[in-house]
């Protein structure tokens, strides 16, 4: 029995340090993004996000991130483009697939133009949302990343609710 205090103990002691390492310090994504603009009547956008977060532990991390989308609803030409940043907490129970949630603020710049007329406005953004960073390999430095998020634009006291679907890959860079 003693000796299977021991062996419990040495295991336990080695799992520690192989668990931290499980964490990276950054990571990188890039991918194609569906972005939703408005309800029935909106615009349909397509086009790509990217961000990079820093991870202060296992479970926290500071996120940045970019998205420009561009559609052509009824012959106007309309193009999205959000700059956000704000926390993001991640569950790592498994290296393989890491869930995660995040909460967005920043801006956005949306312009539209028809006809030779055109407009834009620079919104208040901010999103709600999360995904998994699924591992790609043995490594777990390179990972798919599906997610689903709700944006808000805020401009002269209203609201455009938004939602944005993406996938990209994703990149970890160094270990905690």
């Amino acid at each position: 029995m003693k000796k299977f205090m021991w062996v419990a103990l040495a295991l336990l002691l080695v799992a520690i340090p192989s668990h931290a390492q499980q964490t990276p310090a950054a990571d990188v994504s890039v991918g194609y993004s569906y972005f939703r603009v408005g309800g029935s009547g909106g615009a349909n956008l397509n086009g790509f996000n990217a961000s990079g977060a820093y991870n202060a532990n296992n479970w926290f991390g500071v996120v940045g991130d970019l998205g420009v989308y561009h559609g052509s609803p009824s012959g106007a030409s309309v193009t999205a483009t959000t700059y956000t940043f704000g926390p993001r907490f991640s569950y790592r129970e498994s290296s393989q697939v890491v869930p995660f949630a995040q909460a967005l603020f920043g801006g956005s710049h949306v312009s539209a133009s028809v006809g030779g007329f055109g407009g834009s406005v620079n919104p208040f953004a901010f999103g709600f949302g999360g995904g998994a960073d699924i591992g790609i390999g043995t490594s777990g430095k390179i990972g798919l990343r599906p997610e689903v998020d709700y944006f808000g634009l805020r401009s002269n006291g209203t609201t455009t609710n938004c939602v944005r679907i993406s996938v990209g890959i994703v990149f970890h860079i160094g270990e905690r």
